[in-house]
């Protein structure tokens, strides 16, 4: 049974490693990557060419997901403000607003790390 497990774990991890080095490693054809071949083929007429750079397609999609992160973590913490203000002294209202709060905040700076790993990626790409 062992040998089985092993076996399949092998095999599992080699179909990993082959689709890493065909999708990651730059293979270059005309000084174009296959990502990026494959973003020129799926092209629209009104899509913009590049992936990479101030005005790709990465970089779009992260800026656009980072304001929509922004927007309802200010909106939670507003809500979690008000429920703050109304609780009336209640220790669990209490409770509860804060951790609005501080759900909001947490998620506002993992969006931020991870809008700065994006760029850092999408920088080490280009």
């Amino acid at each position: 049974m062992k040998k089985i497990i092993n076996k399949i774990s092998y095999s599992i991890m080699s179909v990993i490693l082959a689709v890493f080095l065909t999708i990651f490693l730059p293979l270059s054809v005309y000084g174009i990557s296959p990502i990026q071949q494959g973003a020129l083929a799926a092209q629209g007429a009104q899509q913009p060419a590049q992936l990479f750079g101030s005005a790709g397609i990465f970089t779009v999609i992260s800026n656009a997901m980072l304001f929509l992160v922004g927007a309802l973590s200010v909106i939670m913490i507003i809500i979690g403000g008000l429920r703050y203000v109304i609780s009336g002294g209640n220790t669990s209202a209490i409770t509860g607003a804060k951790n609005t709060v501080l759900y909001a905040i947490v998620g506002l700076i993992v969006a931020l790390v991870s809008y700065s790993v994006i760029n850092f990626v999408l920088v080490s790409l280009h």
